[in-house]
């Protein structure tokens, strides 16, 4: 099972707008196969656009870390620059990590018990348990 990610929006003149991701859906292996058995996103995209009269998707994977370095998901961003789905900023403080494509934190959550981020303080709080 593939699955591709379903992007933008449709203005009222037909238009497709934006990269952000509005729904996941899965594909069978066999609708990206091209006739010599090697698996092609156009055809999958190809097979797509027939199925919904839409054609603004992208590949995507079910694991972090894989193909476009983050699982897709709705309210995401499709960044083509980067080739990867972003998710929405947490915080004003936190930085894009350029390999990974995920939002880091000025300094590491510690490892010693459970934390939340205290966007006032730039730092972690500890939680009670």
């Amino acid at each position: 099972m593939k699955y591709f990610a379903k992007l933008g929006a449709v203005t009222s003149t037909g238009n497709v707008i934006g990269n952000k991701v509005n729904a996941v859906i899965n594909v069978n292996d066999d609708a990206l196969l091209d006739s010599d058995g090697n698996e092609n996103e156009s055809l999958g995209i190809e097979f797509l656009t027939n199925l919904y009269g839409y054609s603004n998707w992208v590949q995507c994977s079910k694991e972090t870390g894989g193909l476009r370095k983050n699982s897709a998901g709705v309210g995401m961003v499709y960044d083509g620059d980067r080739d990867a789905f972003v998710s929405q900023k947490p915080f004003s403080s936190w930085a894009l990590d350029e390999d990974t494509c995920r939002w880091e934190p000025p300094t590491p959550r510690p490892l010693d018990g459970m934390y939340d981020w205290n966007e006032d303080s730039k730092s972690w709080d500890k939680l009670l348990t």
